[in-house]
């Protein structure tokens, strides 16, 4: 299992938001890039980038500090946040993204998955999966589907999906722990990797998500707060 420090960016800042809510910032650090750096010097093997601004009001405002990050770092970055054509995502790889997260656009529209996974291979497409007391949720978490992780998670590595990224937003940036039960029904249905998102607060976290199955485990506001510390994360996800 991999620990995948989160650089979520919004107004060319990184943040970490409490629940998603932009106007509840727990964290605020200039230069993202640099943050970036800092945790690939502490030993993460790769990083997860979420642009905010794009994903929630649609502005490419940080799309240079975005593919400023992905073609300098050296290890693999995966993207995410307002990806919703083709295009946007093909861009991306093309900037060096080891892969990209689809998240509203894949749940709406599947076949964007079949596509993608065809022009750039399916281990670059991952599919983000968010979730609110069951049901996963769009549009920056304010409309609920009908579908449950698993129901969709099927569907969509059917459609050629090669990971997906599950978050919890009942837990999401609280510091509260994670709640293990989705993620190891995911990890037992679906035959594609599964990386685990929300709530991670402590090192009995991180060994609970390893003991399930999990590929990697993003984390976010815990690194940011002092919480946890990387090199120890690591440690136990390697099983040390």
């Amino acid at each position: 299992m991999i620990v995948i420090p989160a650089v979520d960016i919004k107004d060319r800042k990184c943040v970490q938001l409490v629940q998603g809510d932009p106007g509840r910032k727990l964290v605020e650090l200039e230069n993202p890039l640099k943050v970036a750096e800092r945790w690939v010097e502490e030993g993460a093997e790769m990083i997860h980038v979420v642009d905010l601004d794009r994903a929630i009001y649609q502005r490419d405002t940080n799309l240079d500090i975005v593919r400023e990050i992905v073609s300098s770092l050296e290890v693999p970055v995966q993207v995410g946040g307002g990806i919703r054509t083709l295009e946007d995502a093909l861009d991306l790889i093309d900037a060096g993204a080891y892969r990209v997260i689809l998240g509203t656009s894949a749940v709406r529209d599947p076949g964007i998955v079949e596509e993608l996974s065809k022009e750039v291979g399916r281990e670059r497409v991952m599919v983000a999966l968010d979730a609110r007391e069951g049901k996963v949720v769009i549009r920056g978490w304010r409309e609920r589907t009908r579908y449950s992780p698993v129901e969709i998670g099927k569907i969509l590595e059917e459609k050629g999906a090669g990971s997906i990224l599950f978050t919890d937003v009942d837990v999401e940036g609280l510091l509260r722990g994670v709640k293990i039960h989705t993620v190891k029904t995911l990890v037992e249905e679906l035959n594609i990797p599964v990386v685990a998102s929300g709530g991670i607060s402590s090192y009995q976290d991180i060994l609970k998500l390893r003991d399930v199955g999990v590929e990697g485990v993003v984390i976010g506001s815990a690194l940011y707060k002092n919480i946890l510390d990387l090199r120890k994360c690591i440690q136990i996800a390697k099983g040390g």
